[in-house]
């Protein structure tokens, strides 16, 4: 008999002919997939994939073995949605949670959307700080949380990417890099940059506050703040520069705050995010929801 984690392995390798993608999709390691693949083979008694350093393609054998699992699985799981779904259905209740502005317009839009795919499910909408947001979502206060990466808990599942935006410094409107077309990395070593107040997802210090450029150089520290709006009377007052995203352009303008795009930073991207616990046939259709109504918004939001 075969287990469940070797039909979704080889059924999710046969997808996406990458070991990293499959395992990010199921939520376990690169290792655990290629042992897991592995295994099968064995017990097959035969190679399912080719592999090289560049290329992973199945074999003749394992585009057959796909073909004869694929319709099965897929019946199989749309069962267990269908069951799901029926028990839920007389009360299902979402609370969505977001960090920003862009996010809380996706997680608005997605909210009015989502009840026409299923008119019993009651959704609400939250807004939270960074600092607390994950403690929220573990804590059941909020089911669902829109937010952005980088996000490396094991504890939990992100959906589709909603939103791209440029990454953006932003600094008081008087210092010399607000005269600038573009700054880059290295420029962070010439003004201090703010510190977020509390406990925040494991890697954001490194990509929202990093400690030295790419090139070697310190990069001073500012003040901490709790808020965003406290960061931007912080930039406004001249104590110091934010890594943003292009939406402060948009939401948060200030006369006293200029926000300058890097040339060498890649963009600011948004997910859903839910307990891997918690990952029922309810939240990844919301998940896909939210997906349809970023690309709605897509003209006024930050996504191009």
């Amino acid at each position: 008999m075969i287990e469940r984690l070797e039909l979704e392995a080889f059924l999710t390798l046969a997808e996406e002919l990458h070991f990293g993608r499959t395992a990010a999709r199921l939520n376990v390691t690169t290792g655990r997939i290629s042992q897991t693949v592995k295994a099968l083979e064995r017990r097959i008694g035969a190679p399912l994939f080719e592999r090289t350093n560049r290329v992973v393609r199945l074999t003749e054998l394992g585009h057959t073995l796909h073909e004869d699992l694929r319709p099965g699985y897929e019946q199989i799981q749309a069962g267990l949605d269908r069951a799901t779904a029926a028990v839920r259905q007389a009360g299902e209740q979402l609370t969505i949670g977001y960090v920003g502005a862009a996010a809380g317009q996706v997680a608005h839009r997605a909210a009015e959307l989502f009840p026409r795919q299923r008119p019993a499910c009651r959704v609400r909408v939250r807004e939270a700080q960074i600092t607390e947001a994950l403690g929220r979502l573990r804590g059941g206060d909020v089911d669902v949380l829109l937010l952005s990466l980088p996000l490396t808990e094991p504890d939990l599942v992100t959906g589709p990417v909603l939103i791209s935006e440029p990454r953006m410094l932003a600094v008081p409107a008087g210092h010399p890099l607000a005269r600038q077309d573009r700054v880059t990395m290295e420029d962070l070593a010439r003004i201090p940059l703010l510190r977020i107040a509390g406990a925040v997802p494991g890697a954001w210090p490194a990509d929202r506050r990093p400690g030295r450029t790419p090139g070697g150089l310190p990069i001073p520290e500012g003040p901490r703040f709790e808020t965003f709006q406290e960061a931007l009377q912080l930039i406004g007052a001249g104590a110091g520069a934010c890594i943003v995203g292009e939406q402060v352009t948009r939401f948060y303008t200030r006369p006293d705050v200029a926000c300058v795009p890097f040339a060498d930073a890649p963009p600011i991207e948004w997910v859903p995010a839910w307990l891997t616990s918690h990952n029922t046939p309810l939240l990844r259709s919301f998940a896909r929801t939210a997906q349809e109504a970023a690309r709605l918004l897509r003209p006024t939001a930050a996504d191009h």
